[in-house]
């Protein structure tokens, strides 16, 4: 986008630095601290802050310096970006506002003071987002025979990159095998993906991902793992015996998944 006609009039002053208070200005402006490194989550406001000593008739500019676009000049603000704004505070503290801070914010600023040759110096942006998952990388619920391999994933982004842990819901520990049949079992597993090979009906039920990254807040994902199995039958008392006339009661336990239809019959 070609800057207006304004915009350049007022870069040509900052570079030369037409100003007539310059003329027999007795000290060269300073930089009275080294310009702070920001680490800012995303969609709130960043401040840069600029301070020079023995300004004078000099100006101050802000330069967004991976892509060399003049955010402002003194107080003009020169970019198109609505979100950024500037103020100062006497002639010492120069003030850079981003607010509403985005990803394509994060990088480095310069500020600079129309000297001859020009001083500048930079600070670093970091716009940090909190985790979120990848729906398309991320596993649902899912049903596996028993003696099968379950394999789930959890995906996240976010900036740092997320870590992403495992735990099951009810505490008890996570069992992994590995192709020769050993057992491991951890309360935490971290990685994206779970597998669990050879499973057994012990290992059903809800397992919960987390991502975190240090950006609060962090997010976790439920998944519901189900363990099919044969019914397995089991009758506590096998012979029950009455007296004539009276009740008796016959039980039976059947565990299965899924549920299964029970129902008796008389063997003649």
């Amino acid at each position: 986008m070609q800057q207006p006609w304004w915009s350049i009039y007022l870069l040509a002053i900052f570079m030369l630095g037409l100003d007539s208070k310059l003329v027999g200005q007795a000290f060269q402006p300073e930089f009275a601290e080294p310009l702070m490194n920001l680490t800012v989550p995303i969609g709130r406001d960043a401040t840069f802050r600029c301070l020079v000593q023995n300004l004078g008739g000099y100006r101050v500019g802000w330069v967004k310096a991976d892509t060399k676009a003049i955010q402002a000049i003194h107080v003009h603000v020169i970019t198109n970006n609505h979100r950024v704004g500037v103020s100062h505070n006497g002639q010492t503290v120069w003030n850079l506002h981003i607010r509403n801070v985005q990803e394509e914010d994060r990088g480095q600023y310069m500020c600079q003071i129309n000297t001859d040759p020009m001083k500048s110096q930079m600070g670093y942006l970091e716009v940090v987002i909190p985790p979120d998952f990848i729906p398309e990388e991320t596993s649902g619920d899912i049903m596996v025979p028993e003696g099968g391999t379950a394999k789930v994933s959890c995906r996240a982004r976010g900036m740092p990159e997320p870590r992403v842990l495992w735990r099951r819901e009810d505490g008890a520990d996570i069992v992994i095998r590995d192709p020769n049949g050993t057992k491991t079992k951890v309360a935490m597993y971290d990685k994206e993906v779970l597998t669990l090979t050879k499973i057994s009906r012990s290992d059903m039920g809800a397992y919960l991902c987390i991502a975190s990254n240090g950006v609060p807040p962090s997010v976790s994902k439920r998944i519901n793992i189900k363990v099919h199995f044969h019914p397995v039958i089991q009758v506590p008392n096998q012979l029950v015996g009455a007296p004539l006339g009276t009740d008796v009661t016959i039980e039976c336990y059947v565990e299965s998944s899924p549920k299964s239809i029970n129902y008796w019959v008389r063997d003649s």
